[in-house]
């Protein structure tokens, strides 16, 4: 594992015919299991990017580290998208999921730390957000515990239809002073 300064980190919005090889190999990978689309083949995945990226309620976006692409992010208005008359939304929540890329042949130690702060960051900052709402699959314990590291508080298990797919989500809210005093932000900053 090598050590290294922060990485630089962008968001772009997805271009779904640019980004859907790109992101059906991670997707294809067993690391992203959670997100139930590993059987697709590049044509669905451009059709699901597609789908995103024209609906007025949720946006795709690909993220950089260091200008290569390395993770997708979705966010999406939980009052309108996946969680409405589920999740009691309040003004200005913003709905968020994150995929990060299969890990290389030597993993940066923090990137996924460094990638999830910046995704939360860009939401609060450039997105507006006042708080950020997840419905992680509730067995998805590595990301439960990344979420919480983050500021996430969990509330309670409810169930979420996922694109036909009926799965238990943890559902989890972050305020900006919730992220602001979190592990993930503090070590943020101590590594700027």
């Amino acid at each position: 594992m090598t050590s290294s300064p922060a990485p630089s980190v962008t968001l772009v919005a997805a271009d779904p015919q640019r980004d859907a090889p790109l992101l059906q190999g991670w997707l294809s990978d067993p690391h992203a299991t959670f997100w139930g689309m590993g059987d697709l083949d590049g044509a669905a995945v451009e059709e699901y990017l597609s789908g995103i990226t024209r609906h007025p309620d949720q946006d795709a976006w690909l993220g950089l580290v260091d200008g290569i692409p390395a993770f997708y992010a979705e966010t999406y208005d939980p009052a309108r998208v996946l969680l409405a008359g589920i999740h009691d939304a309040q003004p200005r929540d913003l709905g968020m999921h994150v995929l990060i890329s299969p890990p290389a042949d030597e993993p940066r130690h923090g990137l996924t730390d460094a990638v999830f702060a910046a995704v939360m960051a860009w939401c609060f900052g450039e997105l507006g957000a006042h708080r950020v709402v997840v419905e992680p699959d509730a067995s998805n314990d590595r990301i439960r515990r990344k979420n919480v590291r983050a500021g996430f508080t969990e509330l309670r298990e409810v169930a979420v239809d996922d694109g036909g797919h009926l799965k238990t989500a943890m559902l989890s809210v972050c305020t900006r002073a919730d992220f602001a005093a979190s592990d993930i932000a503090r070590d943020r900053k101590a590594s700027a």
